[in-house]
């Protein structure tokens, strides 16, 4: 007896699934992307149903234990033969779903899609004068000094959210030189009750004259640093960073700042951002 996807593919009942490919991962896996469809809208959900249960049939026999299937926006009603099938959502992004299915043996191994938001601000100090540029976000309802900042898009550096979100918001251009805190919280509304991850960068302003973002903030100012870390009309993370970054000012930043350092990635032409405090210099040359 023929084997079940020799038979689909001589009697070639779906042209619209022709050039439609299962491509391995290194992990034993398969990716399907539908947007490789030559005729996607001819593509009725019992024809792809058909196609999948064989395919699946084919992997299992090839000893794959995943598959990724990936359905664009406009061909989501094929998501549904996929569920009947045991697919189940992964992640979802503008334009396309990814769904996965388990063929390993036990429960299903494969990771979870990214379950975090990063926030940054960037805490602009002017060493000349030990001012901290400030802000007041205008759609708050306790109108507390913080520092500017706001969300990282996929694929941007925190240094450069930080520079990006100070400007956007302030007009001040700005220079990241370190890492002052993180925070971590969970089950966050402004995150979709995801977690949340909020850094607190240090910069060095090379513009002093302001021009903020009417939409967004309030007001805008260069403060006194030691006048934020006693004030009463910061958030208590705005204080707690003032105070620190006080000490810094006072004593040195090689005693607060968290400096990023850059590598090359196991992944040819990729580069990974390390950032830990500063070594000695003996430390530095161990070899």
């Amino acid at each position: 007896m023929a084997r079940p996807w020799r038979a689909l593919r001589r009697a070639g009942r779906c042209a619209a699934l022709a050039g439609l490919r299962a491509r391995p991962d290194r992990f034993g896996g398969v990716s399907v992307d539908l947007a490789e469809l030559r005729r996607p809208l001819r593509l009725e959900r019992a024809a792809f149903g058909r196609w999948l249960r064989e395919a699946l049939a084919r992997w299992r026999h090839e000893g794959r234990v995943a598959v990724w299937l990936r359905v664009p926006i406009l061909q989501s009603g094929l998501a549904a033969a996929a569920a009947a099938q045991g697919f189940v959502f992964h992640h979802a992004e503008p334009g396309s779903s990814t769904l996965t299915l388990w063929l390993g043996e036990g429960p299903s191994r494969l990771p979870g899609f990214a379950t975090h938001q990063l926030g940054v601000a960037g805490a602009v100090l002017d060493e000349s004068t030990g001012k901290v540029l400030v802000v007041q976000d205008r759609n708050r309802t306790i109108n507390a000094w913080k520092f500017p900042g706001g969300l990282s898009n996929p694929g941007e550096d925190i240094g450069d959210t930080a520079v990006r979100e100070v400007f956007e918001e302030t007009g001040i251009k700005s220079e990241f030189k370190s890492i002052l805190s993180i925070r971590q919280q969970h089950k966050h509304p402004g995150a979709f009750g995801q977690s949340d991850m909020y850094i607190i960068c240090r910069l060095q302003p090379s513009s002093f004259n302001i021009s903020f973002c009417q939409q967004e903030c309030l007001s805008c100012e260069w403060m006194d640093l030691q006048e934020l870390a006693r004030t009463k009309h910061a958030t208590p993370i705005t204080s707690s960073v003032a105070k620190l970054l006080l000490y810094g000012y006072r004593e040195g930043f090689d005693k607060i700042d968290i400096t990023m350092r850059e590598f090359p990635a196991v992944y040819t032409g990729l580069f990974y951002k390390l950032y830990h405090r500063e070594l000695p210099e003996s430390y530095n040359n161990i070899t």
